[in-house]
This record gives C-alpha cells, structure tokens and sequence, in this order.
C-alpha cells in the first residue's frame, strides 16, 4: 500500500530530474501505484465509484502538481548554477569567427552618395524594369535608334493587362526623366543603381552598376559641369593632382556632349589615376538636350541643365585595383575577403571617404 503523503515528500526532496522522473512513473506511469488504483474504478459499484472516484483523481492531481513545481525548482536551480559559473568574456577578439564585409560596389556606393551630399545633391531612385518611354524615348532615341537592338538590350515579355514595351532598363538616365517630372526645377540629383546590358567579358557583365548625376537650373554652362566633375573626382580619387580634359562626343540626351578623360601614372608598377602621363576615360557628360527637358514637363527655354554618367563597377577598379569586372559578381569568398570594406569603414569627407 503506497502512501501519498510520503509520496509528496520523495518529490519535494529529489534532488535532480532523473530521481523526479523515477517518483512520476512510479505513481502516474503505466504501472504506478496511482495508475492501479484509477483501474479497480470499473469494479466498483455506482455508490463505491462515486466517493473513491475523487478521491484518487485528487491524489493523481496533488501528485502532478507537486512534479510540476518540483521541477521548476531544480530548473531554476541549474540556471542559477550556469549563472555563477559560466562566464563569457565579451573583450576577447573573434577571432576565429567568420566575418562579413561590405562590398566594394557598396562601399563606392556610400563614397559617392557621401560627396555629392557635400555639393547638394541628393539620391534619386527608380525602377528597374522600365518602360521604353523612359529608357529610350524620353532621352530622345527614337525607334529607329541602334541603342534599341535586341544584341544591346533585354526586352521583357508583355504583361497581361499593361500596355507598352518594358526592357530592363540599360541605363540610369531615366530616373533623370522621373525626378524632372516628380520635383521640376531647380533640381541637383545622382542616380545610382544597377543597368541590364547584353553584353560580357572582362570589362562588361550584363549587369553592372551606374550612377548618373544632373543638375537643372537656370544660367547652367559646361564650366559648372567640368567644375563638379573636378571636384568629384579630386574627393574620391583622394587626390589633388587629378587632371581632365573633355573631348567632343555624342550622347542622344545631352548636346554638346563630351567624354571626359582622366590623368594617370605609374606607381609600383600599377597604373592609376592622377598625374600626366597619359589619359584615360572615365565619364560620359554634357548639357542635357532640350528635347529631354521638354519630354519631362520642363521649358528649354527657362531652365538648363548638365548630366553625367559613369559606372560604379569601373569607378571600384580604378580606385582599388581589381583587374576583372566578372569577379564582381561571383560571390568568391576569397575575392570578398581581400576586396570587401568592415562595416566600420563609414566613408565621410572628414575622414576621407577611401578605406
């Protein structure tokens, strides 16, 4: 015959989970002495099962409270046992933690962001599947223009119930169209963002990042653009012997447009921009065409403006000496480890906006 009263102390002083969980089965499993009795229920009479009934459902019930408080005893007991002995030292280095790094499409990202703030612009944004209004009619290239080949250009599949021809935009000049038309003039913007273009090797992915700047105003000339351009350059490149000469080209959305070349030199057997030695391009620019004001609500005949544009991915070769675009983007650790910026390398003009 099992006494619960002494049943209740065994609980009350197992003095760990095993000793508790051998007190459970022995009253409440499938052979307890609590399990035996619930069982001699269906020999009973009405009158017997109606006083016994209660009786041993308040004994199961006293038992099962007293497991479950016991055992949030001695849970509580070992938590405060790992408390005062496990100690983790927050001061050690990780050093044996894998660390992520900030990319450097990223990272040249938040440069230009960060210098172009100093001069009054601000970051605008646009879709990425773009409708070709925006990414070519708009910026004054017609249908019969070549830029408009299927060989340049991702076309996207008709969607149900939207009119018109949608391409993955190959440039980011159309966020130019759409800030024109959103916040009209006076306007200082840069558009940075990734362009779809069918086209890949060494220095060409078909996709790649650029970022696009215009300003609108009144009175703008191309001294106000070879300025900015200039002092641009001279901010990211980190340098003050930076050099460029503008050359006559053409761009459909800008007239005059020019091509802007940068001063380079050899140092440590690498070339790199500043100095004189020779020129490389590295800008597209030029007024903006007044068709292209026109296309976006605004008078050609009150308000000029300038663009420019290059690409982010180029811009990161030079300035840090990656040799191959494609590695960019495929997600080699190595690569990311040796090219990628800590999180903590905030650029800022205070501190310099390189690594």
């Amino acid at each position: 015959m099992h006494d619960l009263d002494a049943t209740l102390q065994r609980i009350a002083a197992a003095p760990d989970p095993a000793a508790l969980d051998a007190e459970r089965v022995a009253a409440l499993g499938k052979s307890g002495w609590v399990t035996a009795l619930l069982k001699t229920l269906g020999q009973m009479s009405p009158d017997e099962r109606q006083v016994k009934g209660p009786e041993i459902q308040g004994q199961r019930a006293r038992i099962a409270d007293a497991i479950e408080q016991r055992k949030a005893e001695l849970d509580a007991a070992e938590l405060e046992r790992k408390l005062a002995t496990e100690r983790l030292d927050l001061t050690l280095p990780a050093a044996d933690t894998p660390m992520g790094s900030v990319h450097p499409v990223s990272q040249v990202m938040d440069e230009l962001a960060e210098i172009f703030a100093d001069l009054g612009f601000a970051v605008a944004e646009g879709p990425e599947i773009e409708s070709d209004w925006y990414n070519f009619t708009a910026l004054n290239m017609p249908e019969t223009h070549p830029a408009r080949a299927m060989h340049d250009t991702f076309y996207v599949a008709p969607r149900d119930g939207v009119e018109g021809t949608f391409v993955l935009r190959t440039h980011t000049s159309p966020v130019q169209i759409r800030a024109m038309q959103q916040l009209g003039a006076p306007l200082r913007v840069i558009a940075p963002g990734r362009v779809y273009r069918s086209d890949s090797d060494a220095t060409h992915t078909p996709m790649f990042h650029q970022v696009e700047g215009l300003v609108v105003d009144k009175g703008i000339t191309m001294a106000h653009l070879k300025w900015t351009l200039e002092t641009f350059l001279k901010a990211f490149f980190e340098r003050d012997d930076i050099a460029i000469r503008l050359r006559p080209s053409y761009f459909p959305f800008t007239e005059p447009s020019a091509e802007v070349d940068v001063g380079w030199s050899m140092e440590n057997g690498r070339r790199v921009v500043g100095g004189s030695e020779g020129w490389m391009e590295v800008l597209g620019s030029g007024m903006v065409q007044p068709r292209v004001l026109a296309a976006a609500g605004l008078d050609p005949d009150e308000w000029q403006g300038f663009a420019f544009g290059t690409g982010i991915d180029r811009l990161a070769m030079l300035k840090y000496g990656m040799n191959d675009l494609r590695q960019f983007f495929d997600g080699d650790l190595r690569w990311l480890k040796h090219y990628g910026f800590s999180a903590l390398a905030v650029p800022t003009l205070s501190a310099g906006v390189g690594a």
